[in-house]
């Protein structure tokens, strides 16, 4: 499903207009983006969570070259699915 297709669903699911539904997505989307830019956690409780991870710096291998490369440290956002989410998936 891509974003236009979930904005189909949602506005069938809600009984709203495409352009209410795709204006609500959007909201959702800028909302998360900007709590995670801040560092924030954003948890929606049975659906899951979204929060800024810090993974260390390591070392890895070019799969091309098969030299050993150094893997700078980064953050990176990470989703943990919910209880009912993973239910729904078992």
């Amino acid at each position: 499903m891509n974003k236009t297709d979930f904005i189909g669903a949602v506005a069938k699911e809600a009984e709203l207009s495409k352009v209410d539904a795709k204006k609500a997505v959007e909201a959702f989307i800028k909302t998360v983006e900007s709590a995670v830019e801040n560092g924030d956690k954003v948890a929606l409780l049975g659906f899951g969570s979204f929060q800024v991870v810090e993974k260390a710096a390591r070392k890895g291998v070019n799969p091309k070259t098969k030299t050993p490369i150094n893997i700078p440290a980064r953050k990176v956002v990470k989703f943990k699915p919910g209880a009912a989410l993973a239910k729904v998936v078992k």
